[in-house]
């Protein structure tokens, strides 16, 4: 009978047990289950940042876009004022032209001097002695070339009046309008004692390049009072400098 009860006993005692782990192993399942549970909470907040990675892509494609719409834009802008600046440089060079053009309408040929285009002067110098100094100025629009010397006729001479070939310059002399040619009149040479002529007029004669001969119209004037020549007399070639003129 006694070992019956402990029989009994044992026998409630694992039945407690069991029921113990049973109960045991429903939390742990219970648990689990709660676990697996909260697992996809976290997985959807893991994935939040992957949804605004892409918003944040999307959002910086956009920007992009936005910035290369506005680059296009901008880079019109120098090719507008390439244009404005390329009208300018245009406007310059008319101005430019039209100053050639007025240049070029302004300038004239050189012709050879003259009575014509030419204003003659004889005076009579101090220094040297028994030497007149001849001015030829030009009066006209165009610059004229002075060749060699002038031939000169005093009154009613016959012979030309020698021409000193020490004093050919070493160009042509060229008047400017305004601009004056200036050649002496040795009256007398060696010998002294020669006979002196009396003189009243004075005619001047231009010569042309090849000096043949003379051309144009002379000019014509009236000697200083009391001046005499002689057959050893000379003139000069045209000089551009008085100074040049008077030292023979």
């Amino acid at each position: 009978m006694r070992n019956h009860i402990r029989t009994t006993a044992l026998a409630a005692t694992a039945l407690l047990a069991a029921l113990s782990l049973t109960a045991c192993g429903g939390n742990d399942n219970a648990n689990d289950s709660k676990a697996g549970a909260a697992a996809p909470a976290a997985n959807a907040t893991a994935t939040t940042p992957h949804t605004d990675k892409g918003a944040k892509d999307a959002k910086d494609t956009k920007d992009t876009k936005d910035a290369k719409e506005t680059g296009s834009g901008t880079a019109q802008a120098p090719a507008q004022n390439a244009s404005t600046t390329s009208k300018g440089s245009t406007g310059g060079s008319k101005s430019g032209k039209s100053s050639a053009g007025s240049t070029g309408s302004g300038s004239k040929s050189p012709v050879t001097c003259t009575g014509s285009n030419t204003k003659v002067t004889v005076t009579k110098v101090s220094r040297p002695i028994n030497h007149l100094l001849l001015t030829a100025t030009n009066t006209g629009s165009a610059p004229c070339y002075a060749y060699h010397a002038p031939a000169l006729g005093f009154d009613d001479a016959q012979a030309a009046f020698p021409v000193l070939r020490d004093s050919i310059p070493q160009a042509v002399v060229t008047l400017e309008p305004g601009q004056s040619a200036y050649a002496s009149i040795g009256l007398s040479g060696e010998p002294d004692g020669q006979e002196l002529h009396k003189g009243t007029h004075l005619t001047v004669y231009f010569t042309g390049k090849a000096n043949q001969g003379s051309t144009g119209a002379p000019a014509k004037l009236t000697l200083p009072a009391g001046t005499s020549w002689g057959d050893n007399g000379f003139v000069t070639y045209w000089q551009s400098e008085m100074a040049d003129a008077l030292m023979y």
